[in-house]
């Protein structure tokens, strides 16, 4: 099957993705198509909400309709990196004597969700972000290969900061995106109450198999990208970063650190997902501005002068991509 094939199956998977969802999921397309275009880039996702909207819901039905094992961890302050990753133990070997063996933890499943994960200190927290990167988890010298695909979905309460570990932005930046899943319209929360308040909930049906979304991972590193939209995504990227000739005023004024090269990388790579769940066979200027927030919110640190004018990332985020087209060569 050539790329184009795999473009229209994979826009025709998204069609029945989000209908099947939608029996068990009110609104939030937004959060579910970002979640899909993660995994598809084979990257992470850090999720940002009050209690009680859906969150670990959304994820489990995702893995629910993508037949994919799914696993769910509490982050707690006295959760150890064995907890996460899995632990050796003592147990009678079949010629009699003793041996270890090595009993995996809940990281060992294609999606997971690190549900609170600024509630775990760093020693932990480091656990699941090797395996992150690396998906493989090591123990007692040995090490054990993830099964692919393997996507986290790390969630943060914005509220009750107190006796929380945030993240340090080494980490932050080891996430695709940092998206922020807000409260439900009126229409929505009527249908939500009136859909979960019943006898039976609806039950969704797999709709995309384990090996379709590997060969639609493949696919994405396969679509061509124009050398315009690769310079453009980079200059949006540098622009970000104080001390940059010819960039706008206001980052001098309210950025302290710009974005890394990691987030030029995820630009294209998210542009090149979301065209081809498009049905279209290369990204263009547009797909990756649709990325700039999800993907740069949490990579660009502020300073004491945009946090005193009650300037947020978002905003820099915005002024950035008005002033794109009179900054990019």
């Amino acid at each position: 099957m050539d790329n184009l094939e795999l473009i229209t199956k994979l826009n025709k998977a998204r069609a029945l993705l989000f209908k099947e969802i939608g029996h068990v999921i009110v609104g939030q397309k937004d959060i579910l198509e970002h979640l899909f275009i993660a995994m598809l880039c084979r990257g992470h996702v850090l999720l940002e909400g009050v209690p009680g909207l859906a969150k670990t819901l959304i994820i489990k039905t995702l893995a629910e309709v993508l037949d994919l094992s799914f696993s769910r961890i509490q982050f707690t302050p006295d959760l150890m990196p064995s907890d996460i990753t899995g632990t050796e133990i003592i147990q009678e070997s079949e010629s009699g004597g003793r041996e270890f063996k090595f009993f995996k933890g809940p990281i060992f499943a294609h999606i997971l969700l690190a549900d609170e994960i600024n509630r775990t200190p760093p020693k932990t927290q480091a656990a699941l972000l090797e395996a992150m990167q690396e998906h493989k988890v090591t123990a007692a010298g040995t090490s054990y290969t993830l099964d692919e695909p393997f996507f986290v979905m790390a969630t943060q309460n914005p509220i009750e900061q107190e006796g929380t570990y945030p993240l340090p932005e080494a980490q932050l930046d080891r996430f695709m995106f940092n998206l922020r899943i807000l409260y439900p319209s009126w229409e929505e929360e009527i249908a939500i109450v009136e859909s979960t308040t019943g006898a039976v909930g609806a039950v969704p049906k797999k709709v995309v198999s384990h090996e379709d979304i590997l060969s639609f991972q493949n696919l994405i590193l396969q679509i061509p990208v124009a050398e315009n939209v690769v310079k453009y995504a980079v200059g949006l990227v540098r622009n970000s970063r104080p001390g940059q000739d010819g960039q706008p005023k206001f980052i001098q004024e309210w950025v302290e650190w710009g974005a890394g090269p990691r987030a030029s990388q995820y630009l294209i790579l998210g542009a090149k997902a979301l065209a081809a769940l498009d049905g279209r066979p290369t990204p263009d200027v547009a797909d990756v501005t649709t990325m700039v927030k999800p993907v740069m919110r949490h990579r660009i640190i502020t300073n004491f002068n945009a946090e005193a004018e009650g300037i947020d990332t978002d905003q820099i985020l915005d002024r950035m991509i008005e002033a794109a087209p009179q900054t990019q060569s």
